[in-house]
This record gives structure tokens, sequence and C-alpha cells, in this order.
């Protein structure tokens, strides 16, 4: 399928009323309105919203099949340096074949990109194949890789999943997973003119950082380097003027890979605690995985503990070759490599084990950007390969 002029034009007017709409995490409602009215125009079976606001669309062929679920979230990080912008971020401009504003990369274009080739899908073939397609739009994934996607696959338990977040129109056939961990350190309050009368939380976590840093996470052979870094780090009371600091939490990012388990990533780290409390007696430590909570936009309450599972299959696969083929039909020579961040594709592959591929429009570099953007012929480009994989799937 090659998109035509009336296509594009629609694809792009989609595009621009999703930038136009703010939506950052827990304010996704203009834009999950924006896609059903479009799912509404262009009759899809089903649209579903869940408790978090999730959208959902359904096309349901009439013979069975598989399930094939297009994900991609609603909500962009912010963007209120509006000053330091081109132009402004919610209004979209295009300019030299690039549409700018907040959300194009990541990832308004590639929720246009897949809602439309879906409709297009049915419009060329009706319910002539076999299987569903399934469109979601998702809340809050800035805050929680693969939460909210939870509720998607208990609703749809789709056979394929194909992430949209932007990867050059490659295919991505894996990721790093994230942790955050928390690591807590407890000492004792004292004036800082006394301070051997006190136990200093702060001293006490430098120790542990620096030991932790001789620790070597592991290595994947396709995914690199498992990372553990110090982001963050703060004492209590602070600010502590004449205080002996009682406490210290610090949070490490972990980057993971493959077979990695809450418990296997917290187990040297538990150990090394261990060893530091046996060697002072007056050392206090504890580790744990950091847990957020934030408000939906539905007012429900969506929670999780940062542990977002890596994820890798053998590009050799069928559904991963077929994909490729037909990708290569529509004119396209996409290579087969991995995302260096973290995706959806931590609940699906990571956590449910369901066969997933990465493949969106536009720069991975793009994303949280000033000035961000997406070239129209990755845009228009992404469009035929999301129809591309609807044929290898279902067809």
């Amino acid at each position: 399928m090659k998109l035509t002029e009336e296509r594009k034009e629609e694809v792009l007017a989609l595009c621009k009323k999703l930038i136009s709409i703010r939506s950052y995490s827990g304010e996704e409602k203009g834009v999950a309105d924006a896609l059903k009215d479009f799912m509404k125009e262009k009759k899809f079976d089903q649209i579903t919203t869940d408790k978090y606001g999730n959208v959902i669309g359904q096309i349901k062929g009439t013979k069975p099949g598989r399930k094939v679920l297009f994900d991609g979230h609603m909500d962009t990080v912010p963007a209120d340096n509006k000053e330091v912008w081109s132009h402004d971020p919610f209004v979209p401009v295009v300019e030299d074949g690039k549409l700018y504003g907040r959300g194009t990369s990541d990832m308004k274009g590639a929720v246009a990109a897949f809602f439309c080739a879906a409709a297009y899908f049915l419009e060329d073939h009706g319910k002539n194949f076999a299987g569903e397609i399934h469109t979601a739009g998702v809340v809050h994934e800035e805050c929680f890789e693969g939460v909210a996607a939870r509720s998607i696959s208990e609703l749809v338990n789709p056979d394929y999943v194909v992430i949209g977040e932007a990867s050059g129109l490659n295919i991505k056939t894996g990721q790093r997973g994230r942790a955050e961990i928390l690591l807590e350190t407890f000492g004792k309050a004292a004036h800082s003119a006394n301070p051997e009368k006190g136990v200093n939380a702060v001293k006490k976590m430098c120790r542990l950082i620096s030991e932790l840093d001789k620790l070597q996470p592991p290595v994947h052979e396709q995914l690199g380097k498992g990372i553990m870094e110090v982001t963050d780090i703060i004492s209590s009371p602070y600010p502590g003027a004449s205080v002996v600091p009682e406490y210290c939490r610090a949070t490490l990012d972990r980057r993971l890979l493959t077979g990695e388990t809450k418990e296997s990533v917290l187990a040297p780290v538990k150990e090394l605690i261990a060893r530091l409390e046996k060697e002072d007696p007056q050392f206090s430590a504890k580790a744990s995985f950091s847990v957020g909570k934030e408000k939906c936009y539905t007012d429900a309450e969506i929670q999780g503990e940062r542990f977002f599972p890596g994820w890798y299959y053998d590009p050799k696969e069928d559904y991963i070759q077929k994909i490729l083929g037909k990708v290569r039909e529509a004119g396209y020579d996409p290579e087969l490599t991995q995302y260096s961040f973290c995706t959806n594709g931590s609940h699906y592959a990571g956590e449910k084990g369901i066969p997933t591929i990465g493949l969106g429009p536009s720069r991975e570099d793009l994303a949280h950007t000033v000035d961000e953007y997406v070239e129209l012929t990755q845009l228009f480009g992404g469009v035929e390969c999301y129809y591309a994989v609807m044929e290898a799937l279902l067809l």
C-alpha cells in the first residue's frame, strides 16, 4: 500500500490534532477523545476505555486468526520552556519537510500513523482477513514503562505486539529494562559540633556507593551492559545546618538484561549491605525498589514498583522474518537492532513473553528535546510499515 496524497493529508491532520492537545502524564483525556472520535469516524468495531484511561480500538476479521496490538503512549514529557523553542510546542508547524511540536517524535507521530494504518487496512480489505487489529493509546508511559499496559494486555490478550516508539523505521527486537533501586542508610542525629555523639548517615551512604561501584552487572551479547548508576542522593534533615544527618537516601538507575529478576538484581546489593553491617556495627542500610504512584485523568490511581524487565527476540523468529519481508516489499530496508531505552515492551515481552517488535517513525534521539520534530517521510513511512505488519500477520 502506497499512501495517496489524500491519505497523507489525513495522517498529517490527525498528527497535528494530537500535538495541539497538551497531554502531560495524567492529562491525556483530550488526546484519548480525539482518538475515539477518529475510530468512530472510521467505523472501528469496538472502542474501549479502561480504568486508567487507555483507549483501545478493535477491528475484527471474519476469519479466525491472531490478535495484533499496536501500542503507543499518549502522554509526553513537559514543554513548559516555550521561550527556547523556535515554535510554540503545542502549535504544530511544518517546515522543510519536518513537523515540529512536543510529541511529534515521542510519540504522537507513531500513534497517528498506526491508527491511520488500521483504518486504511479496514478500508482496503474490509473484514476479509484472519484475526484482529487492536490499536492502543496508552497513559502514563513516561512515568511507568509497562504499568498501564498491563491492563491492555489483560483486555486484549494479544498474540503479537508492535511498540511504536521511534526507531527510524528500523525493526527493534529487544531492549534493556530499567529498575530504580532505593538505597537507605540510617544513622543517629547529633550536633555537628559534637559529631562523635552521632552516626553520619551520609558517610555511611558514601561508603555503600563506593563499594557498589565495584560490583559488575551482567552483560548481554546483543543488549550490552547492565548498568548501575547513582542518579540522586538526599539526606535528612535537609538542609542540615549544624546537624549530623540521621538518614540518607539514594537512587540507583539499574539497566536490566533478559532473565534478570527482582530477586537477582537486589541480591548482590543486599549481600554487600550484610557484609558492611558485619564489618561496622554502626552501619545500617536497606535496599528496595522505589514505588511510583500517580493519578490518572479518570481519577483512578496507578501505582507500580519501578522494575521494568528487559527483553530480546532472535531476529530469525518466524514472525519477525514475515514482518521484515512485507516491510521490504513496501519499499523499506530496515535494520534489525535493539532499543537503547525502555518501552512498554517491558510488560508485553519482558513480563508476559508476548512476541514483540519495536517499529516507529523518527529518530530515537529526538525524544524529550527542544524543537522536537518528525520528518514527514518518516511519518508517512510509518503508516506504510504498520500496514505491512498487518499484511504479514493477518493476511
